[in-house]
């Protein structure tokens, strides 16, 4: 057992399209202790695609187009050969469940602000402190570093749906999305709150 702040999440495999090396069926369950620690021989590219949900559905985002507002699917990233849905568990290990909003409209993608907080050493594009981007929910920026983009990911992907970082100052941010090359740049990601009318 693992003492953690986060929930647990359960990976139900909900199809099957091809030979899986680990085995997988329908119906599968894996439950991971929260999301940092997924349990052993985990296939890791079944990790790297679900990673964002994980970590989106730990910090309380919502889904408002599925049956259950929290809960996702994610694909095998090989081929597609299986499809799970990944679910929020709580303390007593019940899956939890938001209905469907039945106002949901389609897309509503939130403005996000990307900064460079912290710089050390060389950086290849240049990022210095104070630098920043703007996007609009999940879309790529434009020159910005792939590598620094798939790290903000999971952090733009999880603020869209409405996540909050309770250990952050700005609940709406997280200031610690840092370069994976050698850590000389660290960003703070931040979802831009919309002004109520």
């Amino acid at each position: 057992m693992v003492d953690t702040p986060f929930p647990k999440l359960k990976l139900t495999v909900t199809g099957v399209g091809g030979v899986c090396y680990h085995g997988y069926t329908i119906g599968d369950e894996i439950i991971l202790d929260d999301f940092t620690h997924p349990p052993q021989h985990f296939c890791l590219g079944l990790a790297h695609a679900a990673f964002p949900n994980l970590y989106a559905l730990s910090f309380g985002a919502q889904f408002p187009f599925r049956d259950n507002q929290r809960s996702l699917s994610v694909t095998c990233p090989d081929g597609g050969k299986l499809e799970f849905k990944v679910e929020i568990l709580d303390k007593q290990g019940n899956v939890e469940v938001v209905p469907k909003d039945p106002n949901f409209k389609g897309p509503n993608p939130k403005k996000m602000v990307i900064e460079v907080v912290k710089a050390k050493g060389k950086c290849t594009f240049g990022y210095k402190i104070g630098d920043t981007w703007e996007t609009t929910g999940l879309k790529c920026i434009p020159g910005f570093c792939g590598a620094a983009f798939h790290c903000a990911f999971p952090a733009l992907f999880a603020l869209n749906f409405g996540a909050r970082f309770f250990f952050m100052q700005d609940p709406n941010s997280i200031d610690t999305v840092t370069c994976p090359d050698g850590g000389n740049i660290v960003f703070k990601v931040r979802r831009v709150e919309e002004k109520k009318e």
